[in-house]
């Protein structure tokens, strides 16, 4: 698990913030560079095409390895293929192309997370989960690290070319354990599919349907419907307001993360070198004791509190760069800055993931808690890509005062949310010895 954590980390970054630093240095124009920040929205969509993951057999892949390495296997060779063809693509000469190569890393890194999710769930029996997911989450960081401050690391001293070529043969380190590993050979978790065997033996008794129509039916429930169906009835009233806070709450921090690079480089000034050292490396200790922070916070005053304490200093960090644009270049205050940002973000993604896993339910675990993921990122990611129009328009501290109060929502809904806590436990799943949530998500974020 930790070198599949690896595996997973590791393109991430090379479609977000890492490329948009190599966009900026070769001159690609802020607001084209906004637009690249699509790319991310392939991660908030990959619930689409989980199902497909989850069922489809891959010809002859799937005779050599199983279900779930075939599916990591033909993941890992579209990463591979799709980073070195990145290398080898001039950004400012053919942004088109760059962009497409991008996607087929987002998807195929995407559909590689779909996948070891469900080896990690059914490799190993409950009692084992949260250690597989601790190391997988550890290997994703340290994948984060290599992909971020390592990449621009290789292109300062050598090119981007080098950078996205040793990025392409470290997919080599996911590809070599898939083929050490084993394939799971039991699917512990039979919730959701004896919830299929009912829906589909009521079709065909009721409906009239053929044996086909009624398998289609009960796939569709347990793989579309099921995970809404079950949300709403179990929510009622409340409903609508917790996917609206979802929908928001990383809104302000994902929109500003779009242009941080670019801040850095081509407003600011700073070295590639230098924005490794502070934002990458330093960021990345802050933001695991960020986390070690928001998980003892969880534990002694409860999620909810620390949930709106992760909204509201999130909205305060964000405008501290709208101070830090207003004066020279200065490698301490830029630490301070990215401190209290790596801090607070580390503090509110726990706590968010702590609140999303409380609320799902144990035969729609997979599928449900990657509902309400791609809820999680996709509108900041949607609103992200218009960031560079913003810079281009009215400048970056404009566009962090933006950022900054786009994170009122969340607060207002967390406070709401905090009122009708007693309810919410109450309709609370009762998840005896329910699984963790997908530990993609849980590292990346």
């Amino acid at each position: 698990m930790l070198f599949l954590g690896f595996s997973a980390g590791l393109p991430f970054l090379l479609v977000f913030s890492t490329l948009n630093a190599r966009l900026a240095d070769v001159g690609v124009e802020t607001a084209t560079i906004g637009f690249f920040s699509w790319l991310g929205i392939t991660y908030s969509i990959k619930v689409i095409w989980a199902p497909v993951v989850d069922r489809l057999k891959l010809p002859i892949l799937d005779r050599l390895l199983g279900k779930r390495r075939s599916w990591m296997l033909l993941a890992q060779v579209g990463i591979a293929v799709g980073l070195y063809l990145m290398a080898h693509t001039d950004a400012t000469s053919a942004p088109e192309m760059m962009a497409l190569c991008g996607l087929l890393v987002a998807f195929s890194s995407a559909t590689q997370d779909v996948a070891i999710d469900a080896y990690r769930i059914e490799i190993a029996e409950q009692r084992l989960q949260a250690a597989l997911a601790a190391t997988y989450i550890f290997g994703y960081r340290l994948a984060l690290l290599v992909a971020g401050a390592g990449a621009l690391y290789l292109a300062e001293f050598w090119s981007w070319q080098v950078s996205y070529e040793v990025m392409a043969a470290l997919v080599g380190v996911g590809m070599a354990t898939v083929l050490i590993v084993r394939e799971p050979s039991v699917n512990h978790f039979k919730a959701a599919q004896d919830i299929a065997e009912k829906m589909q033996l009521q079709a065909a008794h009721h409906s009239h349907l053929s044996p086909r129509l009624a398998r289609f039916a009960s796939w569709f429930y347990v793989a579309i419907a099921g995970p809404f169906v079950d949300f709403f009835q179990r929510y009622r009233e409340l409903a609508v307001s917790i996917l609206l806070l979802v929908a928001v709450y990383r809104i302000s921090d994902i929109a500003m993360g779009v242009m941080a690079n670019p801040f850095y480089l081509t407003f600011m000034g700073f070295s590639k070198t230098e924005v490794a050292d502070v934002t990458k490396i330093f960021g990345f200790f802050m933001t695991i004791g960020g986390s070690l922070l928001g998980g003892l916070l969880v534990i002694r005053y409860g999620v909810r509190r620390i949930l709106l304490l992760g909204a509201v200093m999130t909205a305060l960090t964000n405008l501290l760069f709208v101070v830090l644009a207003q004066y020279p270049p200065n490698l301490a205050t830029l630490a301070v800055v990215v401190s209290a940002d790596n801090l607070s973000g580390g503090i509110a993604n726990v706590a968010l993931i702590a609140w999303l896993s409380s609320m799902t339910s144990a035969s729609f675990t997979a599928t449900q808690y990657a509902l309400f993921s791609s809820l999680m990122t996709l509108p900041g990611k949607f609103l992200g890509g218009f960031s560079g129009m913003v810079v281009a328009s009215y400048g970056y501290a404009e566009f962090f005062l933006v950022a900054g109060l786009l994170g009122v929502p969340a607060i207002v809904l967390t406070i709401i949310m905090m009122r009708h806590g007693e309810r919410l436990d109450a309709l609370a799943p009762d998840n005896s010895g329910r699984e963790d949530a997908p530990a993609s998500e849980t590292a990346r974020e």
